[in-house]
């Protein structure tokens, strides 16, 4: 089959795969969730051509934080986050660092966890933009789910806003004053400070009164 065919009917799937029909439904169901179908009213489920967006979707779908997961996706960020500094020291204007200290000052002003991993990720998204790269940027934005899912586990089990604005400001720091040691120092801390709310067993995590997530305002911002 071809992008913009056709599926069969869910009776013609479940013969042809010996399942029943609600085994056949929930496949459907979960292909759709990774946006490799439309559903097309008096028509059926069409194949779609968006492979990127369901790789995307599959990652944090089928993803949950471990400290091995933790290590191989921060070290992916940092290959690409802490090798930008040189384009950065070179070329960014001062008024293009005070606009990045400006995004990292709505990190407090977040609502909830989800608001606040947007935030912070949108702060690396700015400093990625400042690298002047396309394709880094574009990298960056397909990680994106992977990304927020982990940033948004670390703030549900330890929300840390006014650490994360403070870590963000002294990167920021860095580059004002044009030292790459210290970008590079920064920034690699940076990215290993959430090791420390990842512990082996989650689930425990999630549950432990000792370590709840936040569920106002206030929650967010008494660390």
């Amino acid at each position: 089959m071809s992008v913009g065919d056709v599926l069969p009917t869910e009776r013609e799937l479940g013969e042809l795969f010996g399942a029943s029909r609600n085994t056949i439904r929930e496949a459907l169901r979960s292909i759709r969730t990774y946006c490799l179908i439309d559903p097309k009213p008096r028509v059926g489920a069409v194949l779609a051509d968006r492979q990127n967006v369901a790789t995307q979707n599959f990652f944090p779908a089928q993803m949950d934080i471990s400290r091995t997961s933790f290590h191989d996706i921060q070290g992916s960020r940092r290959i690409i986050e802490v090798s930008i500094d040189d384009h950065i020291i070179l070329n960014a204007s001062a008024a293009e660092l005070d606009a990045l200290d400006e995004v990292n000052g709505l990190i407090e002003t977040s609502k909830d966890v989800q608001k606040a991993a947007q935030r912070d990720f949108d702060f690396h998204l700015a400093l990625m933009k400042l690298a002047g790269n396309r394709m880094l940027v574009q990298t960056y934005h397909f990680l994106s789910p992977v990304i927020l899912h982990i940033m948004t586990t670390g703030k549900s089990i330890r929300p840390v806003l006014k650490e994360t604005r403070h870590a963000h400001a002294e990167i920021i720091a860095a580059l004002h004053a044009r030292d790459r040691i210290a970008y590079s120092y920064l920034m690699s801390r940076h990215l290993d400070f959430g090791l420390r709310f990842v512990p082996d067993d989650l689930q425990n995590a999630r549950t432990s009164p000792a370590m709840p997530g936040p569920t106002s305002s206030k929650d967010l911002h008494n660390v």
